[in-house]
């Protein structure tokens, strides 16, 4: 089982790890106005899997601004941030905090995405909820970039995750 650190205490992640190379699983999140939104799969663009987990965090926050504004330079990219939040709190940050070139998906109905990309907090005070991660899929659907982030309190590596993208 994966593990990751919540405050440098070790917390296990379940559910179906994926890896670099694999082909991204293609599961449906909820979108702030109650919509699917697909991840995963063959999109024909590039697309940027950002996982927290919730918006309504100083940390998760400050990662969806910065993914937002990077989002806005990027040609045939996607950026989608998955959490477990409702769908309406995650629709009430992006309009508080001028989110507008990005999606948000909440996984609350099934954990489906949690499940599938293995990043389901199984124990811990979070557990439940996803930790923070990154995954960067190619326009053929293949997982091109992983970031299983070792401290859910920190921000993740930015320049690593948009350097993979040239």
């Amino acid at each position: 089982m994966a593990t990751t650190n919540l405050k440098g205490n070790l917390v296990n992640i379940a559910g179906n790890e994926v890896n670099v190379g694999d082909l991204a699983p293609i599961v449906n999140v909820v979108s702030n106005d109650l919509s699917d939104i697909q991840v995963g799969g063959e999109q024909g663009k590039t697309q940027i899997i950002v996982v927290v987990p919730s918006l309504d965090t100083a940390v998760c926050a400050a990662e969806t601004r910065r993914f937002n504004e990077e989002a806005a330079k990027l040609e045939n990219a996607s950026v989608t941030v998955v959490s477990m939040d409702l769908p309406f709190a995650m629709g009430r940050f992006c309009t508080t905090e001028g989110i507008e070139n990005l999606k948000v998906g909440s996984d609350f109905r099934g954990k489906d995405f949690a499940n599938a990309y293995g990043v389901l907090l199984a124990d811990g005070p979070l557990a439940g909820l996803t930790c923070r991660a990154i995954f960067i899929v190619d326009a053929n659907g293949k997982i091109s970039y992983k970031d299983i982030c070792s401290e859910i309190t920190e921000e993740p590596n930015y320049d690593a995750a948009l350097a993979s993208l040239k």
